[in-house]
């Protein structure tokens, strides 16, 4: 039987907050220096949609600016995240070695989708040689609709995938496990909020905690 685990990315395998803020101060600025912004960084408003897919974010941060101006904003920024990732600014958390090197052990299949963009996810995973482990990443830019139940569904779809769970610390990793039939797993870690954490079917402190919950968790996924 085919069996997978289903990771997110930013706050479940990648602590963003590393690198986030000076990524996000970078860019802004940037935009000041411009004179296209005045004004904080609002590093706080970003912290409270962390998860969501980049256009989502500039739409939220930059309700008043072009499309042309967001499109600028997102490809600085993203260039920004990716060389603090390759100067070493960044960091997973900890046990995400060992917990895949379990999860290998036992006969799981490891993936990787996210709502990160995939110059982003290829940089962390190259970095930290993920790919050791990870059988695919999927970025929330195959997707069209840039749901993550559907980047989910792929997933399934292609490797024919029959139990598993999604392991995420927002709300939407949580509904991308429950519409595809799968475990969902919430991560209290940096950016997770206890009203969505409610509604995993297991909640973790430590990704080591997999060792200990899965055997007996994970049932056939229900289509």
């Amino acid at each position: 039987m085919s069996r997978a685990i289903i990771f997110d990315m930013d706050g479940t395998l990648f602590q963003t907050d590393t690198i986030l803020e000076l990524s996000l101060e970078e860019t802004f600025t940037h935009l000041r220096e411009r004179g296209i912004w005045k004004g904080d960084t609002p590093t706080d408003t970003y912290r409270e949609i962390m998860g969501v897919p980049l256009p989502i974010v500039w739409k939220t941060l930059l309700p008043n600016y072009s499309m042309e101006i967001r499109e600028e904003v997102d490809e600085y920024f993203l260039e920004k995240l990716i060389g603090n990732i390759k100067s070493g600014k960044g960091m997973l958390y900890p046990n995400v070695e060992r917990a895949f090197k379990y999860l290998k052990e036992m006969g799981y299949s490891i993936y990787i989708a996210s709502n990160g963009l995939t110059e982003y996810l290829n940089a962390i995973v190259g970095y930290y040689n993920l790919d050791v482990w990870v059988t695919e990443t999927y970025s929330i830019q195959q997707i069209e609709s840039l749901n993550k139940s559907d980047l989910v569904k792929a997933i399934i779809e292609k490797y024919n995938l029959e139990q598993g769970a999604v392991v995420g610390d927002r709300l939407s990793d949580i509904e991308a496990a429950r519409k595809n039939g799968l475990t969902a797993i919430g991560c209290r870690f940096d950016f997770a909020k206890e009203d969505e954490l409610k509604q995993a079917d297991r909640v973790i402190e430590d990704l080591l905690e997999l060792e200990t919950i899965l055997p007996g968790l994970i049932k056939p996924r229900v289509s």
